[in-house]
């Protein structure tokens, strides 16, 4: 026997029965029935039933006494059909089985901490030490092959428009940029430090500026940051930068690159163009620059319509030039408790809230503690508003604008969850565009840049931009998923004179940008050409193709939360050969 497999475990079928064929893979399950062994034997690619019958083989048979799960072994035997009572229907090669002629015991195991095919009430932590066991279960085989088709479906549609795929540098330099960077020291250069690239935006420009045209790359990002279910200190970008592009062409290229996606892997078809929505009107409609398209109940501003009521909480926010705004929950009043809205208040008091009133809307009365400080008049134009019915639950928030924002975006998609008004079904793909250029930090008493420095301003708005830069609106968009981002991108500036009135506006001296962005300020002068570029999220957008609940589940070796790998316990300390090679101490606190 020369253990070269013929086949994998999940093609044999019915057309194959009396062949003679060589199978390798692990041990799924062993059976032993009596004089007959039973072992299903799994690879990545499926199960197939092998047999061991002692009148076929005695050796084999006796060798198979040893074989445990998670044994590696090689089988060769003959395809024979199963009786029509033994068909496994739920396996690809369920109408067949290998009566084995000969085994191979290839490698053995452990019994092993988690079982990859069981479910079982396994922790995290565990499951990410043995992530080489986790990895062989049928979830986590699933979504990485998913993760791969989104990659194969991304390159040949950009290759199909044009785009080159271009490699930028990992050890590069430090640029401020939002986040902090993860820093490697370097040993030829004492003292001097590389950064790993939060993203390759200056690259991709600087490829611009030497007329490759049209570039991508799906490329490793490196933040160190405080993370989330949804963040990793290192993540994959789908990164996109064109020349003379604009908006509309961007657009196009992406929404028929996520189309394509979704057929291929889902069998899903997905309309285009994806609608648009402002920035600010993403705000007003569902507090947030992500919102969830998939099921309605918008946030309405009630302001001018409870001003004078006698109501104080909301004379006085209202007073102190705070808003009032509501959401109408269609056919809610029976299904929600009292402790259920006593839940949804400590939700908006998680987002910066005082608290949540509300009104339940009934056939002939309107039920709440709040009714006695309104007038009747008052009530009316309110229930028109919100188009409210019998039946129907009002929840208002009261606060600063961002506070009412945020705690109503939040609050509008803890009831679509309660409530089950989102259809799991629907993928609504949503492009939000005309984000401010810039927002002030009153700590720092400086403004920031929304995007990134690099985002050009509106062409409308370049005098707005000098004065009052605070109401000037960006060439910056952002592609969301069902409430997810899962992308973002801009047209950038490509003018000298524009990129360092933008630096100064961000309080980054001539030095300063000279220093770090003077490689990018000295291409600009050369004949830069109009640019633009997106970045997509890999990790993201897989997630939600796998419908997983976090990236963890679609990245072959995820860090934790506190940004360590369990299985290979990175980060760890160093050598002091290695520091001193480096003139660096571990010694300061």
């Amino acid at each position: 026997m020369s253990n070269e497999r013929t086949h994998d475990c999940g093609t044999l079928s019915g057309d194959h029965v009396g062949e003679t064929v060589t199978l390798c893979g692990w041990v799924h399950t062993r059976r032993d029935h009596g004089g007959l062994i039973f072992v299903d034997l799994w690879d990545k690619y499926g199960v197939t039933q092998v047999v061991l019958n002692p009148q076929i083989d005695q050796l084999a048979h006796e060798h198979a006494q040893s074989i445990r799960g998670n044994f590696v072994i090689a089988v060769t035997g003959k395809v024979r059909a199963r009786p029509d009572d033994m068909v496994n229907a739920k396996l690809k090669t369920g109408e067949i089985e290998v009566y084995v002629d000969e085994l191979h015991i290839l490698n053995s195991s452990e019994t092993p901490p988690i079982s990859p095919w069981e479910p079982q009430d396994t922790t995290e932590a565990l499951r990410l030490k043995y992530r080489f066991l986790d990895l062989r279960g049928p979830t986590l085989q699933r979504n990485l092959k998913i993760r791969h088709d989104v990659m194969r479906v991304a390159r040949n549609e950009l290759h199909r428009n044009g785009f080159m795929e271009i490699e930028t540098p990992v050890l590069t330099k430090s640029t401020p940029e939002g986040a902090r960077d993860y820093l490697v020291p370097s040993r030829l250069n004492p003292q001097k430090f590389y950064a790993l690239p939060q993203s390759p935006q200056l690259f991709k420009q600087i490829l611009m500026v030497a007329g490759m045209d049209r570039y991508f790359q799906i490329v490793k990002c490196f933040r160190d940051e405080d993370l989330r279910f949804d963040r990793q200190p290192e993540f994959t970008q789908i990164d996109v930068e064109m020349s003379f592009g604009n908006e509309k062409l961007i657009f196009q290229i992406v929404e028929e690159m996520m189309a394509r996606i979704y057929q291929e892997i889902l069998d899903v078809k997905i309309d285009t163009p994806f609608p648009v929505i402002k920035y600010q009107d993403a705000i007003d409609r569902f507090g947030t620059d992500k919102p969830d398209m998939r099921f309605d109940m918008e946030i309405v501003d009630l302001g001018e319509i409870v001003r004078g009521t006698s109501f104080k909480v909301f004379a006085q926010v209202l007073e102190s030039g705070g808003q009032v705004r509501a959401l109408n929950i269609k056919n809610s009043a029976d299904a929600l408790s009292r402790k259920m809205l006593d839940d949804l208040t400590e939700i908006t008091k998680t987002y910066g809230a005082k608290g949540m009133a509300w009104i339940k809307v009934q056939e002939n009365e309107l039920q709440s503690p709040i009714i006695k400080f309104f007038k009747q008049e008052m009530l009316d134009r309110m229930l028109k508003a919100l188009g409210s019915q019998p039946g129907d639950t009002i929840v208002f928030v009261a606060d600063t604008a961002k506070i009412v924002a945020n705690a109503l975006a939040h609050l509008r998609l803890a009831l679509s969850k309660q409530l089950r008004r989102v259809d799991e079904s629907k993928n609504a793909f949503t492009w939000v565009t005309d984000f401010p250029l810039v927002e002030y930090d009153e700590a720092e008493k400086k403004y920031t840049a929304m995007h990134h420095p690099f985002t050009a301003p509106r062409e409308e708005d370049l005098e707005r931009f000098a004065s009052t830069p605070g109401s000037a609106k960006a060439r910056a968009y952002d592609l969301v998923l069902n409430g997810n981002e899962i992308g973002g991108g801009s047209v950038r500036i490509h003018q000298k004179e524009m990129q360092e009135k933008m630096f100064q506006l961000l309080g980054i001296s001539q030095k300063e940008s000279a220093a770090k962005f003077g490689f990018l300020l000295d291409a600009l002068k050369y004949g830069a050409p109009p640019h633009c570029g997106i970045a997509l999220g890999l990790d993201r957008i897989t997630m939600l193709l796998a419908g997983a609940e976090s990236i963890r589940d679609v990245i072959a070796f995820p860090k934790t939360q506190k940004a360590t790998c369990l299985m290979t316990e990175a980060p760890s300390e160093l050598d002091p050969k290695q520091l001193r090679e480096l003139r660096l101490k571990a010694d300061l606190s």
